[in-house]
């Protein structure tokens, strides 16, 4: 069977996913048909229920969960990997309401989380992730919500942290933070579902015994190239919760949900 299978470039997923891309793992006689976009172009997209299986934020999933199972395989989920926001000036949290924000996408889970820290902030400029720090150090934004490799390399761009919006949900909910995680479309039935996971799983074990073989598929596609920053970000955000999301995950994304409705930004 053919399935669409989509992700981001970004080295957390083309990690986990090599094996996947590569033919290497097969199960139930899927034959994944792959594509890569970044995270709100895949959020954008399952909106419209474009691929079979795909990545994207769990704030988008939130939305599309009548259509979208998720995966106990293949999220980003932990501690201290969360987004942070960084400006270019030290800036007070006071200060936030009054600026304009780069933010990388208005379905991610970085958004979601800014509206929580900052309900009152309201000038924002939806870019893709990766010109957020550029905005920033050019002026045109006075604070970016910066996820990804930026989380990485923002000091060597001369930004400064504001907060680490990782950390405050740590300190508010002593859980994970969940990113983003994998969903696979509810009308191909719950075997296919498990039979993704399990070749996704498989995927991700293969990747961990030999990482050396997914590091020119990470290559091709990452923005940044730096072999210390690939295997710290790979490090931070494939984890045992990407393995199985488990019970702590599965409250984790509940605890979002719990308040992202409270906060009145998903009905």
């Amino acid at each position: 069977m053919k399935l669409s299978v989509a992700y981001s470039p970004c080295p957390n997923d083309t990690f986990m996913f090599h094996g996947v891309a590569a033919g290497a793992v097969c199960r139930g006689g899927i034959q994944p048909e792959v594509h890569l976009a970044d995270v709100e172009t895949l959020n954008r997209l399952a909106m419209e229920g474009r691929y079979d299986v795909t990545k994207l934020s769990f704030h988008a999933w939130l939305l599309v969960r009548e259509r979208y199972e998720l995966c106990a395989a293949g999220a980003a989920l932990g501690f201290g990997c969360g987004p942070v926001l960084v400006a270019a000036r030290d800036i007070g949290r006071e200060e936030i309401p009054r600026c304009r924000i780069a933010v990388p996408g208005e379905l991610t889970t970085a958004h979601l989380l800014l509206r929580l820290w900052a309900p009152r902030a309201r000038e924002k400029l939806f870019v893709r992730y990766d010109r957020v720090m550029d905005l920033v150090a050019a002026g045109r934004a006075d604070v970016g919500a910066v996820i990804h490799e930026g989380r990485f390399t923002y000091r060597q761009a001369g930004l400064r942290l504001v907060a680490d919006l990782g950390q405050w949900w740590q300190e508010q909910t002593a859980l994970p933070i969940p990113l983003g995680g994998i969903a696979v479309r509810r009308s191909l039935g719950a075997r296919l579902c498990r039979e993704v996971e399990a070749m996704l799983r498989e995927s991700i074990e293969a990747a961990l015994a030999r990482p050396e073989r997914t590091r020119e598929y990470m290559r091709q596609h990452a923005r940044e190239m730096d072999e210390a920053v690939l295997a710290e970000h790979v490090q931070t955000f494939v984890n045992d919760y990407s393995l199985d999301l488990g019970e702590q995950g599965r409250r984790a994304v509940a605890k979002l949900e719990e308040l992202a409705r409270a906060a009145g930004i998903i009905g």
